[in-house]
C-alpha cells in the first residue's frame, strides 16, 4: 500500500467521475487513457465503464495486444470499432490539422454507442495537452461534446504517471506512442500503403534489436521520396555508436530498408519532431 501524500488533482478526478452514471473511454492504450479507464473503474465499477479502441490502418499492430490485456485486466467491456479517418479528405491531405479529422472520425463513430448507453465519451487529454500549443484534435473532440476529465481535474502527465505507479498500472512508464500517421511528414498524402510500411519498419527494428539496453522510444519517420529517419531514445542511440555495437547500427538501419525505404538516417528521438515543419 502506497502511503504517499494524495495528489489533490487525483481526488478531484475521482470526484468528477463519481458524478457520472457511466462512461465510454476512448482508450488508445497509452498511459493517459489507461489511467482514465482505471480511475473510472475504481469509481463507477467495471459494469458502468466501456473501453473503446479504434482500429484502423493508423493503429500500430504491436499496440493492440497490450491494450486488450489492460482492459481485460480491469474487467470492462472492450469495444474495437473500425474507424475510417483515411476516407476523410482532410486527413489524407496530411496538412497541419490532420489530427482534427482523426479525432472527429473517432467521436463520430463512438457517439451512437454512447448515446445508446446514455453515457458520455471521454478522452485522455491531460492538463499539459491543453497548454501544449497546436492541438487540433482537442477542438474536434470539444465540438462533439467529449469530456476531458484529466484536463478538467488539472492532472499533468507527470502526475498521471506517478498515480499510475501507485496503482501499479503497467502503463505508468509506457513511452508515448502516437498513431502511425504522425510518422508521415506533413504534406505527404496518408495512404494505407505508407502506414503499413512504417508499421512494418518499426516492427522489424524491434525484432532486430539486440542492444544491451532496452529500446524504448522508437519512430520511423517517412520523409517522402523513399527517405526515412529512424529515431530512437538517447541510450539506444549511444549503444549503437559504441564500437562493439557498430554492427547493431547497420542491423537496425537494414531493418528499416527492408520495409521499402531507400535512404535511412538516424538521430535521437524527440517527441513531435515532425511539427518542426509547421513552425518553419
Amino acid at each position: 500500500m502506497d502511503d504517499a501524500e494524495p495528489i489533490p488533482a487525483v481526488t478531484e478526478l475521482l470526484t468528477r467521475l463519481g458524478a457520472l452514471d457511466g462512461l465510454v473511454v476512448a482508450f488508445s492504450g497509452g498511459a493517459d487513457s489507461a489511467f482514465l479507464l482505471a480511475a473510472a473503474v475504481r469509481v463507477l465499477g467495471p459494469d458502468n465503464v466501456v473501453a473503446a479502441t479504434a482500429v484502423s490502418d493508423s493503429l500500430a499492430t504491436w499496440e493492440r495486444e497490450p491494450a486488450g490485456a489492460f482492459a481485460a485486466g480491469l474487467g470492462v467491456r472492450h469495444l474495437w470499432p473500425t474507424t475510417h479517418e483515411i476516407e476523410r479528405e482532410g486527413y489524407r491531405a496530411n496538412a497541419g490539422n490532420r489530427c482534427y479529422f482523426c479525432k472527429a472520425e473517432l467521436l463520430d463513430v463512438l457517439t451512437p454507442t454512447a448515446e445508446e448507453l446514455g453515457w458520455p465519451v471521454a478522452t485522455g487529454t491531460n492538463a499539459d495537452d491543453a497548454v501544449a500549443g497546436f492541438r487540433p484534435g482537442i477542438r474536434a473532440a470539444a465540438e462533439r461534446g467529449a469530456l476531458t476529465p484529466l484536463r478538467d481535474a488539472g492532472l499533468t502527465k507527470d502526475q498521471i504517471r506517478e498515480q499510475s505507479r501507485r496503482w501499479e498500472l503497467p502503463t505508468w512508464d509506457k513511452p508515448a506512442a502516437a498513431c502511425l500517421s504522425s510518422r508521415i511528414a506533413y504534406g505527404i498524402s496518408i495512404t494505407p500503403a505508407r502506414l503499413a510500411r512504417v508499421d512494418q519498419a518499426e516492427s522489424s527494428v524491434r525484432a532486430a534489436w539486440t542492444g544491451a539496453v532496452p529500446l524504448t522510444d522508437l519512430r520511423v519517420r517517412d520523409l517522402g521520396d523513399g527517405q526515412a529517419r529512424l529515431e530512437v531514445d538517447a541510450a539506444a542511440l549511444a549503444a549503437m555508436e559504441d564500437a562493439p555495437e557498430s554492427a547493431l547500427r547497420e542491423q537496425v538501419l537494414g531493418a528499416v530498408r527492408t520495409a521499402g525505404f531507400d535512404e535511412v538516417g538516424i538521430r535521437a528521438f524527440r517527441s513531435g519532431s515532425m511539427n518542426d515543419a509547421l513552425r518553419a
